[in-house]
């Protein structure tokens, strides 16, 4: 495989995120999702036997789609645009824009092109081989890992398009209470409400899967700040009481 220019490809992604509005709080955002995420990556994949470099190039490209997104559709909302992630992949992979971030080998853009188009999947694919599907693995946690920190740092509101009266009041759907009580991710298509899309960021812990992940959303401790929401809707309050204890006893946040 080709050695990976860092430098050169975090230059590459300055000029194509200069192409949007950076005073929008939205493409600020993932501008900063972007090279944490990629440094996420880094970190994950030293325990983990693939290439680091490789791994990193994942995470500053994962959500070249974004930028698009909020250009065309002002929202995250996949379910209300385009699905981001195959939108960037073919941005990157079908109309060529990867070639500017670098001289990458068919293998390479390959692997790329796999770890991107199933970070925001419920689930990867079927039939990867274990190398791809640890490519997958690293990007995947390293994303949900941050978005435990973008749920503090950035306000719900403007994450989840919703007024705050809207997401004090909101209640927990029963499907996703299950989900999470059965201890795995919540599929879009069962979050009703907004504080279901809260909860759904929050079950995403459930899903890391290398020990080192874990231990990094840990010592970050959004979690537990994600937990502490201040709810108006007296269901809800203890909903959240129940997450916290969950999680303690399950050694998760």
């Amino acid at each position: 495989m080709k050695n990976t220019d860092r430098d050169a490809v975090k230059q590459a992604f300055a000029e194509y995120s200069d192409r949007y509005d950076s005073s929008d709080p939205k493409i600020k955002l993932k501008i900063s999702h972007t090279y944490r995420v990629a440094s996420l990556c880094d970190r994950i994949a030293e325990t983990v036997p693939v290439d680091r470099d490789l791994a990193w190039l994942s995470g500053m490209l994962h959500d070249v789609g974004r930028f698009e997104q909020v250009r065309r559709y002002n929202t995250f909302s996949d379910a209300q645009s385009v699905d981001h992630a195959q939108f960037g992949a073919d941005l990157l992979f079908k109309e060529g824009l990867v070639d500017s971030f670098g001289d990458f080998d068919p293998e390479q853009k390959r692997i790329l092109e796999t770890a991107i188009r199933n970070h925001n999947r419920f689930r990867i694919e079927d039939d990867l081989s274990e190398t791809y599907k640890a490519y997958c693995n690293i990007l995947r946690d390293a994303d949900k890992i941050d978005i435990f920190r973008v749920n503090i740092d950035t306000p719900l509101e403007e994450i989840y398009n919703v007024s705050s009266a809207e997401l004090k009041r909101a209640t927990v759907s029963d499907a996703v209470k299950q989900g999470f009580i059965e201890g795995h991710a919540i599929i879009r298509s069962a979050r009703k409400t907004p504080v279901d899309i809260l909860v759904g960021h929050i079950s995403l812990v459930y899903e890391l899967v290398y020990p080192i992940s874990v231990e990094i959303a840990k010592e970050q401790g959004y979690i537990r700040q994600m937990l502490d929401f201040s709810s108006e809707n007296e269901d809800t309050r203890q909903w959240f009481e129940f997450m916290k204890k969950t999680l303690q006893v399950r050694g998760l946040s």
